[in-house]
């Protein structure tokens, strides 16, 4: 399978050039030749689709000749042979077998220890200064370094993998011949033997160094972190492309490539990398993921998201400024939340309307939320807790929860609309999953619409993950929860300078995990983080009968604001657009609160 050489975009989006682990995420690959095969490309082999055949046939050869060499048969090629480039599988085959076919006669040899190299051993490393060049075959320029005592991997498979590109391998001498076990002299320093085209050695079992045992060979992996980081975005998306083409067999081979790629890097990029990969492993091996049942697990884990980034604070802050603004003057309001959770967007607003000059209204409340599954009901206790409040402020409140498995079981008469109070609906990351079914959305906004409501606030993700081509979506995806995780990485507190725990980091980054796997693994119905563009919303909401409402510069200035008292919020970026705020990190918007009013 092959593909149109093309730029790779930089997944990361802080602004930097470099291809650092923790601030840059994905950096841009470098173009490949004409004709190779990219899936092997990705594996770091060059191989042309015409020479596959070739290719394969030189390796039952080398096989074949591999199984009847013998160590005495070395004394050829364990001088000075070095042998280049064995990402180029053709002609490195041709030279292993051409070097092993004068060899004469052996037979089979019974054992196989490992030995040593010399004292100093010459292996390839990437030269950091010159990563960004390429020589004239598109590949990333090669230095050799020196290092003490590698022993390399003896298999044939692991020694391409492990160290791809160009590679250069240690020169030594050969074994001397077995003696009788009556002739045997005492312990004497070994020569090193090695076979300097697979970088494995052969040696005496009744041999020894130095007079002390010989210590078996550990497989050691040359890591680049710089250039794993690109070849780990190409295994992602050739496992995509190859899970859209039903090849599930190269899909497989790719993921597991996948996660070793992810061990070598650091911070935010392993991460992703990894909970991308499970994503992948999932939709392969058909072990999708059950919708999360517990809601008391999930609310537990939006709360510690909430607690880590200002990415609900924003969503709750803004959202607010919209529905305060609409109550001004009014001394009846009722706000039906259609995501209610924890209840932790309206304690700031029942101040706000305590303080309001000439006193405060009349506040209804009637949340929304699923079913309970561990016979508590979550809905109630979050009463409780803003009815004390509410009380304790003077504000006159009245509360009533409505359990619901979706928002499209509901109709307009269950809320008790009253005459003469104002009405304001709210939906915080709840529309995209009415996305999954046919015909929900429309019948929500036309349940709203029934209700006549002063103002209908909306925050949603500003991301398209909702395409009818897997491989969009994934590539999607994997550009936004890259720059997710990478400003979690940049989190260093909340606006009151308490320090976000540990727990609260792991905790949110579980709850981003499991977003990306249900976009990845699922399909169907089942498929709810069905997440869309501001641009694809207005449309919706136009053809609904709903109008923009302009948030003003007064949300945004206070946005700024609560942003630059949040710690490491250099990153974040509030932007207007059409008369909507957005929330970025750098240049990437990630989330998007807009307002909306019957035409």
């Amino acid at each position: 399978m092959k593909r149109d050489n093309q730029k790779q975009e930089n997944f990361s989006t802080n602004g930097s050039s470099s291809c650092s682990n923790k601030g840059k995420m994905w950096c841009e690959a470098g173009e490949q030749d004409a004709g190779v095969d990219e899936l092997f490309a990705v594996l770091g082999y060059k191989l042309k689709s015409s020479d596959m055949a070739e290719v394969a046939q030189k390796l039952e050869q080398l096989e074949e000749v591999m199984g009847s060499v013998q160590q005495d048969g070395l004394s050829q090629i364990a001088s000075e042979t070095v042998h280049y480039n064995p990402s180029d599988l053709s002609s490195w085959l041709e030279s292993m077998i051409s070097e092993l076919n004068p060899l004469p006669n052996f037979d089979s040899f019974n054992s196989i220890v490992q030995d040593r190299f010399l004292e100093s051993s010459t292996v390839t490393s990437i030269d950091s200064h010159s990563h960004n060049s390429l020589n004239s075959h598109g590949c990333a320029q090669i230095s050799v370094s020196t290092q003490q005592q590698m022993v390399v991997d003896s298999d044939f498979g692991s020694d391409l993998i492990s160290i791809p590109g160009k590679a250069v391998y240690p020169t030594s001498q050969q074994h001397p011949p077995p003696q009788s076990a009556q002739h045997q002299p005492q312990a004497k320093k070994m020569k090193p033997s090695s076979y300097s085209g697979m970088g494995v050695s052969w040696g005496l079992p009744n041999e020894s160094v130095s007079a002390q045992p010989i210590e078996p060979a550990r497989p050691v992996l040359l890591v680049d972190s710089q250039e794993n980081g690109i070849r780990l975005v190409h295994a992602l998306m050739a496992c995509a492309e190859a899970v859209q083409q039903e090849n599930l067999k190269l899909a497989e081979a790719l993921v597991k490539q996948i996660g070793f790629l992810a061990i070598s890097q650091a911070g935010a990029m392993r991460k992703v990398a990894t909970y991308f990969a499970e994503a992948l492993a999932r939709r392969i091996y058909k072990l999708y993921p059950i919708n999360p049942q517990d809601t008391a697990f999930t609310d537990l884990l939006q709360m510690h998201f909430y607690e880590t980034c200002p990415y609900l604070k924003f969503a709750h802050f803004t959202a607010n400024q919209a529905i305060l603004e609409a109550f001004a003057g009014k001394s009846r309001v009722h706000i039906i939340d259609f995501s209610m959770k924890q209840g932790m967007q309206w304690p700031a607003l029942l101040q706000a309307l305590a303080l309001r000059p000439g006193g405060p209204p009349s506040f209804r409340l009637t949340g929304i939320g699923p079913p309970s599954h561990d016979n508590i009901d979550h809905l109630q206790e979050v009463g409780c807790r803003l009815a004390q409040l509410a009380e304790t402020i003077n504000v006159e409140f009245d509360y009533r929860g409505f359990v619901a498995n979706s928002l499209a079981d509901l109709n307009a008469s269950m809320f008790d609309i009253r005459e003469g109070e104002t009405v304001a609906v709210n939906s915080i990351f709840e529309l995209h999953q009415l996305l999954a079914r046919p015909g929900s959305i429309e019948k929500v906004l036309q349940v709203v619409s029934e209700m006549k409501p002063e103002i209908l606030t909306v925050v949603e993700q500003e991301a398209n993950h909702n395409g009818p081509v897997f491989l969009d979506r994934f590539t999607e995806s994997l550009h936004y929860y890259s720059t997710l995780f990478d400003s979690l990485e940049s989190s260093g507190g909340d606006v009151c300078g308490g320090a976000v725990s540990d727990q609260d980091k792991v905790m949110s980054e579980v709850y981003l995990g499991r977003q990306i796997c249900n976009v990845v693994a699922c399909e169907g119905s089942d498929r709810v983080e069905r997440h869309e563009t501001l641009v694809q919303w207005r449309t919706r909401f136009n053809s609904a009968g709903f109008v923009p409402v302009h948030l003003g510069s007064n949300a945004y200035k206070q946005a700024s604001m609560l942003l630059a008292l949040f710690a490491g919020g250099d990153g974040y970026r509030v932007e207007e657009k059409d008369g909507c705020l957005t929330l970025g990190w750098h240049t990437r918007p990630l989330i998007a609160t807009s307002a909306w009013k019957l035409s």
